[in-house]
């Protein structure tokens, strides 16, 4: 199969995307989080223990939640973009593992491993998620209480 040069450019782009997405919900920096969604995405994690709704929403839920975890590491891979001109859908295995501390500095690690299944759009200000439902596969250890 030959690419041509903007099929090549939107493939990288939209790995550009999903890497920032990653480094955003590690790193907790909200901000970059919103140069990955368009504003009104469909957002869905239920099925790892979270919620579904509009970014907005999901927004202000991931940052309660995550602000548990001092550490959270998205690895993505095994990517598959088909694109479809100013649109595409993916489906990308993330492996996440995530540390609480208790009181007394005790860790617990646990991980999720789950498929991200987007809708993207091109936009003017480059590729965007419109659409993500995380597919939970597997869980090794326990999501913490609350």
């Amino acid at each position: 199969m030959t690419l041509s040069l903007q099929e090549i450019s939107d493939r990288i782009e939209i790995n550009d995307l999903l890497t920032r997405y990653a480094t955003a919900i590690d790193t907790k920096d909200y901000e970059l989080l919103d140069t990955c969604f368009v504003p009104d995405a469909d957002v869905d994690y239920v099925s790892s223990g979270g919620i579904a709704g509009k970014y907005p929403e999901v927004r202000a839920w991931l940052e309660k939640a995550l602000a548990i975890f001092p550490v959270t590491l998205h690895s993505l891979s095994n990517s598959e973009i088909e694109l479809d001109g100013d649109g595409a859908r993916g489906r990308t295995l993330v492996n996440n593992p995530m540390c609480t501390r208790d009181s007394e500095g005790k860790e617990t690690i646990f991980t999720v491993y789950a498929y991200y299944e987007d809708e993207l759009v091109r936009t003017a200000e480059g590729w965007r998620i419109a659409k993500r439902f995380e597919r939970q596969a597997l869980l090794q250890g326990s999501l913490p209480g609350g």
